[in-house]
């Protein structure tokens, strides 16, 4: 099974691709999608759907693995990030590939085997999970990567009954 997790941002959109094959990772094509500051943010929010329209194309996941968002304290944050996974989802609906969200406490679950570990544990986690030299930066990349590995772990429940191609 080949998994695209997605880290959701306007400035830094983090995507990793895994493949989960007998119950072990490898790890295929990992990155940041970056926008720059004081652009348009419409512009911004175009750039993230054309570059993320080549990940999944060149990727060709069988599922999108995305993280829930998150609300912080930072109202207007939290609404261009809203808007930005927006984007997101409809890239990945316009590539037809299936969605399935996570929450902050359910990657950490699935990654670390607590969900309330802090985020060097879950990176250090994805790391060895992927047999990785070193934890991907930026931290975004790690997080997808992170994401995309709670779903290989999350899929027999949700994809239960689907036909899908697990190898």
């Amino acid at each position: 099974m080949r998994i695209l997790g997605i880290d959701p941002g306007y400035a830094i959109v983090g995507y990793g691709t895994v493949e989960y094959i007998n119950n072990k990772f490898y790890p295929v094509e990992f990155g940041a999608i970056t926008t720059q500051a004081h652009t348009v943010f419409e512009d911004r929010l175009q750039e993230i759907y054309n570059q993320l329209d080549i990940v999944i194309k060149r990727a060709q996941p069988e599922a999108i693995a995305i993280e829930q968002l998150f609300f912080t304290t930072n109202q207007k944050t939290v609404i261009q990030v809203a808007m930005a996974r927006g984007v997101i989802l409809l890239c990945a609906k316009n590539n037809n590939v299936p969605i399935f969200e996570y929450t902050p406490l359910q990657i950490k679950q699935a990654v670390a085997g607590y969900g309330k570990a802090i985020k060097k544990q879950v990176m250090e986690m994805t790391r060895i999970l992927l047999k990785l030299d070193k934890v991907p930066k930026p931290d975004d990349t790690a997080d997808a990567l992170a994401v995309a590995i709670c779903h290989c772990h999350s899929y027999r429940s949700k994809l239960f009954g689907k036909n899908f191609n697990l190898k």
